[in-house]
């Protein structure tokens, strides 16, 4: 590990680095920015879910006083798409619209009004085509698919894989329990509505602001886009209002921004609507589940298989890797000595899902931990036993071949459950008050960068100027999560520094080294990596040439706080420079990340699950439910976070607290739900989020394994927090009513039914049975890596 023995800043509780811009009000977002001259832009969206483009007629709109451009689909032929599987999607709809409120036409003009007037007078000529909203129709052979050429059916992606002898495991088992679950999928809904900024350079070159979390990946789906070279191109991300995910794709408003202010010639800006934002969407999948789980007579695991289908909605987006998320992660937390996984990704005339905090994971999550309290009941064994005696242990490879290297689960299980005193209470509070436990696991990164290559997935870079400033450059878009404050701390303890004292410049191409982007909680673990890397190089070059100039061994000189210390005397920082400069010339450092190579599997589909590290979570809900109303409030939570080291104990905090705000929404109210393919709500008065008055007090926990490899011992936390928390609630609510609800989010009709079956001598169940006619190819059969436990 790469770590000091003495840490006098990483570990401190201190406030964002950028924590007064962000409360006075001083951060310009995307819609703060404006150029003279700037033209304003609005997209025509389709008012069909599934339909041919006859023709598009622009002349009323092109005659409008004011409007000074116009785009439709024939003018950004070049498909895209953030995975290189899928490259199934256009600024502007070339052929087809796929669901309402796919982009057709943009305007660009002096005012926002006459843009929305132009827009108005678009004229769209359709021919209507048999339109597919739900996972069972879209199973079904049609003549008219939503990609592709017919007759075939509406698979997007399909995946089967086997590792081990699953139905030996099922032979050798004292019980097996199936179950079928539903997870309803849901919007983002960051404060900050998505944006983009063209903008033509006095030298030419583009360049393109956008509230986006992926700058590297969107200046490379540009330069495709548009058919620039990349170096014409710039992308600067802006401060960004809220992403969780929805800013980690590609989306049309970007991209039209940016030829738009190429056929103008004037800076043009596009800021979505709240309404457009639910139909650009890209949140989390709908997920329907069939987990079947042999178990010994003491409940340890025989063998697993899990199915899922989930709705991808119209577009690829990253589905190839939401699809293997819902199954490739089960066995980080539990020892399974024998898997199997298959699953289905399936389009329909619904706006596309795509990566929501948990990417994939929260899903499959729910599921198999309320499976697993079920199976418990079944076995006569309390919940936090049947996990216990399933757990993996760290330094082991899984039966999928995911390499694990630290690992607290452990300590956070025993943590929450003292805490809150989860074995006492269990079954012994009153009626209509529950306590509920599950836990989770999450990666610290994608193992795999999103185009496969050999270069590293993180670059940073550090300079010091002749009076001791210290810049650091890094394109990691900081999306609220902190991320500028960790690279700045990171730095800081290398190099004795307050990191208020460093300044971080991030997120622009032209000025910062390369990093993938801020998503799969890939920052702090690649990110810090590269910026400590940077440091310590840095860090030798000034130690060196203080031993030099002193003709002393480098052995007695070290860094101290905001001074380098040599013997018995103490050398300001800005002079210790100075003198490193007049030594070495420009102080210049650069650090890099590549996670190792012995991560994975080597089989199709290996590529999405590892990680250089997986963080680990547990959670405790204590719930009140009201049998004549069907509400369920949460009235308080105990999570326990593995974060490797804490970098900053107060931002730890605030995202595990970020977390089950997030996660409460998505188990009781959460729900993006359609009447046919027409969105029910989407706003933010019809889609409800918690608010302050639904948030219960929460218990942060950190737990610190130290992991070996990340920066200084440190793991993610951005979102793995989230995971358990869902199904903690669910489990708490069988606690407190004796039923048992199998599809989320819980709302109050959901409650009231199974409370219904139960009094008409039924299981008390409220969920789904049947899973979709579909069969799935045999699955390839993978062997378990020679230390992995088998059947």
């Amino acid at each position: 590990m790469r770590s000091e023995p003495h840490l006098g800043i990483v570990g401190r509780a201190a406030p964002r680095v950028d924590a007064l811009a962000q409360a006075t009000g001083r951060v310009k977002y995307l819609d703060d920015l404006s150029y003279s001259g700037m033209l304003h832009g609005k997209i025509l969206r389709s008012t069909e879910a599934h339909a041919r483009i006859v023709a598009v007629d622009t002349s009323a709109a092109k005659a409008l006083p004011g409007v000074h451009g116009i785009l439709t689909g024939e003018d950004l032929p070049v498909a895209f798409g953030l995975l290189p599987v899928s490259q199934d999607e256009h600024a502007l709809a070339v052929d087809k619209v796929r669901h309402i409120g796919d982009p057709i036409a943009a305007v660009a003009a002096e005012h926002p009004d006459i843009a929305q007037r132009a827009m108005e007078l678009i004229e769209v000529t359709y021919e209507s085509l048999p339109v597919v909203t739900t996972m069972t129709e879209a199973v079904e052979t049609t003549e008219e698919p939503i990609h592709g050429d017919g007759p075939r059916n509406n698979r997007d992606r399909e995946i089967s894989l086997e590792f081990g002898d699953v139905d030996a495991g099922f032979d050798i088992a004292y019980h097996i329990r199936e179950d079928v679950f539903f997870y309803q999928g849901n919007n983002h809904a960051a404060l900050e509505a998505h944006g983009a900024l063209g903008v033509v350079e006095d030298d030419g070159r583009l360049h393109v602001f956008s509230s986006t979390q992926v700058p590297h990946y969107l200046h490379r789906i540009l330069a495709k886009v548009l058919e620039m070279p990349e170096s014409r191109i710039r992308v600067t991300a802006t401060p960004t209002g809220g992403g969780f995910g929805a800013k980690t794709d590609v989306f049309s408003h970007e991209l039209v921004a940016g030829q738009m202010a190429l056929i103008t010639g004037r800076p043009v800006k596009f800021v979505l609507t709240r309404e457009e934002v639910f139909y650009a969407h890209r949140g989390r999948h709908p997920v329907l589940m069939w987990v079947k789980t042999g178990f010994t007579s003491d409940g340890r695991i025989t063998a697993m298989s899990f199915r899922t289908f989930i709705d991808g909605g119209a577009y690829g987006s990253y589905g190839a890797a939401s699809l293997l998320y819902t199954g490739q992660l089960q066995t980080i937390t539990y020892r399974i000595p024998a898997y199997r996984f298959e699953g289905v990704r399936l389009f329909t005339n619904k706006p596309a899902c795509g990566p929501k905090r948990g990417h994939g994971t929260p899903q499959p999550r729910f599921g198999l931990e309320v499976h697993l309290d079920k199976a418990a009941d079944d076995l006569g064994l309390d919940p936090v036993t049947i996990r216990k005696r399933n757990l993996v242990s760290p330094n082991t490879v899984t039966v999928n071949h995911l390499r694990i290297t630290s690992c607290g689960l452990t300590e956070c299980i025993d943590r929450v459950v003292a805490d809150s005193g989860y074995l006492d209470k269990r079954r012994h509070l009153p009626q209509g008050h529950g306590i509920g436990f599950a836990i989770g696991a999450y990666m610290s990164g994608a193992g795999l960068p999103i185009y496969f290559n050999d270069m590293p997935q993180s670059e940073v870079m550090i300079k010091v100027d002749r009076g001791g400033g210290v810049t650091v450059y890094s394109m990691a878009a900081d999306c609220g999560q902190g991320s500028t404050t960790m690279l700045a701390t990171v730095v800081g303890e290398a190099l004795g520094l307050d990191p208020s004292d460093l300044v971080v410049i991030t997120a622009d191409t032209d000025l910062t080294p390369v990093d993938l982007g801020s998503y799969s909680s890939r920052v702090t673990f690649m990110a810090g990596n590269a910026a400590l890397e940077a440091a310590l190089k840095l860090t030798d070059l000034v130690l060196t040439a203080i031993a030099d100039e002193l003709d002393i061994d480098q052995d007695a000189v070290e860094i101290g706080h905001g001074v380098v210390v040599a013997g018995d005397r103490e050398i300001p920082w800005a002079e210790a420079a100075r003198i490193a400069e007049a030594r070495w010339g420009l102080l210049v450092t650069t650090g890099t990340y590549k996670p190792p190579k012995d991560i994975k599997g080597d089989y199709r589909g290996a590529g999405v699950g590892p990680s250089p590290a997986y963080s680990y979570s547990a959670c405790v809900a204590d719930v009140k439910c009201d049998p004549e109303t069907g509400h369920v409030s949460v009235e308080r939570v105990w999570l326990a976070h593995d974060v490797g080291r804490a970098i900053n104990p107060l931002l730890v905090r605030g995202q595990i607290e970020g977390s089950v705000h997030m996660a409460l929404g998505e188990v009781l109210m959460e729900e993006q739900t359609f009447r046919g393919a027409l969105h029910s709500g989407p706003s933010l008065l019809d889609y409800k989020i918690p608010t302050v008055l639904e948030m219960p007090r929460v218990e942060s926990i950190i737990v610190e394994s130290i992991d070996a490899e990340g920066p200084f011992g440190a793991k993610e936390v951005g979102q793995g927090p989230l995971l358990p928390v869902i199904p903690a609630v669910v489990n708490a609510v069988h606690d407190a009513l004796g039923i048992r609800l199998d599809a989320i989010p819980l709302r109050p009709d959901k409650v009231l039914a199974a409370l219904d079956d139960l009094e008409r001598g039924g299981p008390g169940r409220y969920g789904p049975t049947d899973l979709p006619d579909y069969t799935f190819r045999s699955p390839l059969r993978v062997d378990p890596p020679p230390e992995a436990v088998t059947v």
